[in-house]
């Protein structure tokens, strides 16, 4: 009988290989990038934003630097696999991405979601021609994310929904005629300015219509735009979800008729992944605001 060799447990724990090496340079995760690339026959970029930092949201910028690093290594028609993982941003920002993304891949552009993509990051995903998620990665709503400023002048991000909710429910007790506390309520309302309740309409208007273009200019592309808009609803509303931050799972979002590959937990491919998520969010989780990262180059945006 063949006897079966147990290795040391330590050799199958990347948190303990983390702990050994706490530089987590760029050169310690090129490597599984580049096996990683060889599973999948395609070029492998990460980028990661910090879910602890409020100022690492995706923006215009991240759109350049993956622009700047593509065009750098001359990666022109080869497959692009962009390995995700963010609490999102701005909608426009993630568009931008996406647009990057295909035009530089001639459209062979996949999502690897190892953990969490949400909001912003989950329209990124709907611009792929398909998102590989496990049974433990999570996608989110994606009404939008928008920056203001709280009565210290500091910036903040808000659910777009939940601030535009929190306002309606207030003008529908004060003017439904059945409380006695007019005064309170009149007194909360001086909180919200009417103009910034309007931007976060069309906020929420535009996160809708760029989810249903990049569906339907990609893997839903043979359906109907009002079909495409009743399939996702569940990404659309976060009422369907009952918080912002609820997450949408593998199956559902296949449910929703998106086109996910399943990671299988524990195969070779998985195990690559997940070694390179937990090498790379610890850099955004400890020293830097975001992470993009090929095998050739790595840039990181420092904490202040």
């Amino acid at each position: 009988m063949a006897k079966k060799e147990v290795l040391p447990a330590r050799k199958f724990n990347p948190w303990a290989r983390v702990s050994d090496e706490i530089s987590q340079g760029p050169s310690l995760r090129k490597d599984l990038i580049d096996k990683i690339e060889k599973q999948l026959n395609a070029k492998v970029i990460l980028f990661f934003t910090s879910f602890n930092n409020e100022e690492a949201m995706i923006t215009d910028n991240d759109a350049e630097m993956i622009e700047n690093i593509l065009s750098a290594e001359h990666n022109f028609g080869d497959k692009i696999a962009l390995v995700l993982n963010s609490a999102g941003g701005l909608g426009l920002a993630a568009e931008r991405i996406v647009n990057v993304c295909r035009s530089y891949s001639q459209g062979k552009f996949e999502a690897i979601v190892p953990h969490m993509a949400k909001s912003a990051a989950t329209l990124i995903c709907f611009g792929a021609s398909c998102i590989r998620m496990s049974p433990t990665s999570e996608l989110g709503p994606v009404d939008p994310q928008v920056p203001y400023l709280d009565d210290n002048g500091k910036e903040k991000w808000i659910s777009a929904e939940e601030y535009v909710s929190s306002y309606d429910d207030l003008i529908k007790k004060a003017t439904s005629g059945k409380t006695e506390r007019i005064e309170a309520l009149l007194q909360q309302l001086t909180r919200y300015d009417s103009r910034q309740i309007e931007q976060l309409k069309s906020a929420q208007a535009l996160s809708g219509n760029i989810s249903i273009k990049l569906l339907k200019s990609g893997m839903m592309s043979t359906l109907k735009e009002s079909d495409i808009k009743r399939r996702i609803n569940n990404f659309l509303l976060h009422k369907q979800t009952s918080s912002h931050g609820r997450m949408i799972t593998m199956e559902e979002a296949k449910s929703c008729g998106l086109n996910v590959e399943k990671l299988e937990l524990c195969s070779e491919l998985w195990n690559l992944i997940w070694e390179l998520y937990i090498r790379a969010n610890w850099v955004v989780s400890s020293r830097a605001r975001k992470l993009i990262e090929t095998k050739e180059t790595s840039v990181n945006i420092s904490n202040n």
